[in-house]
């Protein structure tokens, strides 16, 4: 009877802990950062995924996405605040949002399979965290991976992504 009991329990807290994460959560400020969104699952009911949509924090610079056979690849752009310089030539934008879109229904994720939709940046020079709300889009319906924990609700059902931006080495061992 114990074993019936512990299976269904097992898969419950499985799921319960299944979310899009990063493949590394954390990374020095000022580094150049691979993100690497790591897909586990589809939607409710074992619906495919069709798009991911990742929406970046201000901050990162340069940020690039790696194409994926059988994906198209679009972004949006937003304006920087404070314009910067690189390379000598002025920066007036960032990239703001990535969009992976299956191209078919072959291309699709199944709910059973895995996947990574990678992305390169340079992290801020200051530590902190930085979150990324990713939209899993299915044959039916979606995921918003985009709660951040409170003090009511400590776990969020979708919790956003979020990457740890730690000191630079030489910040970590100043005295």
């Amino acid at each position: 009877m114990k074993t019936l009991l512990t299976v269904p329990l097992l898969a419950l807290a499985g799921a319960a802990q299944a979310h899009i994460t990063l493949d590394q959560p954390e990374a020095p400020a000022g580094s150049s950062y691979r993100a690497v969104f790591k897909v586990g699952h589809g939607c409710e009911g074992g619906a495919a995924t069709k798009a991911i949509v990742v929406t970046l924090p201000g901050g990162l610079r340069g940020a690039r996405p790696m194409p994926k056979p059988g994906w198209t690849l679009t972004t949006l752009r937003r304006p920087l605040k404070t314009p910067l310089e690189s390379h000598g030539q002025p920066v007036t934008d960032e990239l703001a949002e990535v969009r992976w879109t299956a191209d078919s229904e072959a291309s699709y994720l199944p709910d059973a399979w895995y996947d990574e939709f990678i992305l390169r940046a340079t992290l801020p020079s200051a530590p902190g965290e930085l979150t990324f709300a990713v939209r899993q889009v299915c044959t039916q319906g979606e995921w918003f991976w985009a709660e951040l924990p409170t003090a009511d609700n400590p776990k969020p059902r979708a919790p956003a992504v979020r990457l740890r931006v730690t000191p630079t080495r030489a910040e970590a061992h100043a005295h």
